[in-house]
């Protein structure tokens, strides 16, 4: 028997009605020329070949007696493919829009528990021709860097699919028949293991939280207690209500190649671009509204645990709180902002990432966490209590090359993700084969028009990159004292290291130089550009 973590458990014991707890991904296929065969049938049958490759597909759940403690995964050996595959044809005329409100509705539906927790829906019907593969598991099983594990067994990085070798057929016994005692037993055996675990942590866990409270001084190299800047409370905002089981969905696309080079430009990151966009589309989308809160929204963003090379598929995620600093009015000071509060969260999520448990003991949980969930829920008190966060906001890494499902090419990769009480949109990213796939899922009462806030990542992207275009090119003039040829107008070139150093980002890490030992490493200096700087 395979128990779930704490971590991986929880997702169930979290899980109501108005709050399912699957993750998804929206894929648009581009079927081969001259393609006239069923495509519903040879994915099918393609899939029932592959299936075996990943374990999500083929076990389910077994309860323990009473929900005493958490259950184990089993495996199922009748795997019933027509509950698991779907088809679907739109009716006309197959607008995206159409496909964005059909997800919707499939991703408000709970999953089966008496069954493998996934299901697919292949969808045609679009009035591009092209074919939708819409997918969802529950994140008990799955996290998103494990999900890209999964989508490693469902594609393959070829037109003509190599062959995969049959499972070996052994006839096991009925898991999900398993006695109480049986179970029990095993649950008490389990309990034990994670008790001994979590006391062996303790010591870590203490040398952790102390650094966080008494963080030692750069300057004097003393300790003292303060709390982390990361730590901030959240404005009260539409987003942040009660929601109910019903789902919107839109799925935006901008070119990877922009986003790099506006992260190599700035001196920041590929996420804290991702942070920018995410964040001038909410404050125009929030405007429209009337909302204007003078304080900046706080995204949570899921930060992996995981080691490198470690493919388990199990949830091993935290959470960090980045300002989105929705109070600054230019784009260019606001992503300096940003650049800083998530390089403090990375800080203290680095100073706790070893005392963070993803597995804990469950006796007595599941029926104790299904109940508070459920009195959340129905009590009302996201809409009164103050927010932690304002969004979930999430960047999985993809494939940089292209995949193929059933010899046809995908040609999108947009994630489909989790809307909570009190947090009622989740904004994901995926890269995939040179695009950026930006996935926002919302609760349908919270955030009816979805497809505006979509609109809007995408005009931000675009307004940020001409910034940093139109300040990479007076960079450039003036370093070479000539103006630039018209092409250099397209290309974004890194500032100088005399302009890098009026920037905002480097004025702060200057200064802190200043404060700090004679013999102390400078930090590498960043730039975002020359208006930012004159704003600053």
């Amino acid at each position: 028997m395979d128990h779930l973590s704490g971590m991986d458990a929880s997702f169930l014991h979290l899980e109501t009605p108005e709050s399912p707890m699957h993750v998804g991904s929206l894929h648009l296929i581009d079927l081969p020329p001259g393609y006239d065969g069923d495509f519903a049938e040879d994915a099918k049958k393609y899939l029932s070949g592959r299936l075996h490759l990943a374990a999500v597909f083929v076990r389910k759940l077994a309860m323990m007696p009473f929900d005493l403690a958490n259950p184990v995964w089993v495996d199922d050996d009748d795997l019933d493919l027509d509950h698991h595959i779907h088809h679907v044809i739109m009716p006309r005329p197959g607008t995206l829009a159409q496909l964005e409100r059909l997800v919707g509705r499939l991703h408000s539906s709970l999953l089966d528990r008496s069954r493998p927790l996934w299901e697919m829906h292949i969808i045609e019907g679009l009035q591009t021709g092209q074919v939708a593969l819409y997918s969802k598991m529950h994140h008990a099983a799955i996290d998103g860097q494990a999900g890209v594990a999964v989508a490693k067994a469902l594609f393959d990085i070829s037109e003509t699919h190599a062959p995969v070798k049959a499972p070996r057929v052994t006839r096991r016994p009925d898991a999900s028949q398993l006695g109480m005692a049986e179970l029990a037993t095993a649950a008490l055996s389990n309990a034990v293991q994670q008790y001994v675990k979590l006391i062996q942590s303790i010591p870590a866990t203490a040398k952790a939280i102390g650094n966080v409270l008494m963080p030692m001084s750069e300057g004097s190299g003393q300790r003292k207690f303060e709390l982390p800047k990361a730590l901030r409370t959240a404005p009260r905002t539409p987003l942040n209500v009660s929601i109910t089981n019903q789902r919107s969905f839109a799925a935006r696309s901008v070119p990877l190649a922009e986003v790099k080079q506006m992260a190599k430009a700035t001196g920041t990151s590929l996420n804290d671009i991702v942070l920018a966009i995410c964040a001038g589309a909410l404050r125009r989308y929030l405007a429209d509204y009337g909302c204007k809160p003078a304080k900046p929204l706080i995204a949570g963003v899921p930060v992996s645990l995981r080691s490198e090379g470690n493919t388990d598929l199990n949830n091993q995620v935290s959470v960090m709180l980045v300002s989105l600093a929705t109070d600054i009015a230019d784009p260019l000071k606001r992503l300096a902002a940003i650049h800083e509060s998530s390089s403090e969260g990375k800080k203290l999520t680095g100073n706790v990432k070893a005392a963070i448990p993803t597995d804990f003991p469950s006796l007595g949980v599941p029926s104790l966490m299904s109940g508070l969930a459920s009195l959340y829920g129905r009590s009302g008190l996201a809409d009164k209590l103050p927010p932690v966060a304002n969004v979930a906001i999430s960047n999985v890494p993809g494939p940089s090359f292209a995949l193929y499902f059933a010899g046809a090419k995908v040609a999108s990769y947009f994630p489909v993700s989790i809307s909570g009480h009190g947090l009622a949109l989740n904004m994901t990213v995926q890269s995939y084969n040179g695009a950026l796939d930006f996935g926002l899922t919302a609760c349908r009462r919270a955030v009816p028009d979805v497809a505006d806030l979509g609109d809007y990542v995408v005009a931000e992207h675009k307004k940020l990159f001409g910034l940093i275009v139109a300040d990479a090119a007076q960079a450039a003039a003036v370093d070479s004292a000539v103006v630039p040829a018209p092409d250099t107008a397209t290309v974004v070139k890194a500032p100088s290291k005399k302009r890098a150093a009026k920037s905002p980002v480097a004025k702060k890490k200057v200064a802190a130089k200043a404060a700090r030992p004679a013999m102390s490493k400078a930090p590498r200096k960043t730039a975002v550009g020359k208006r930012a700087a004159a704003l600053n």
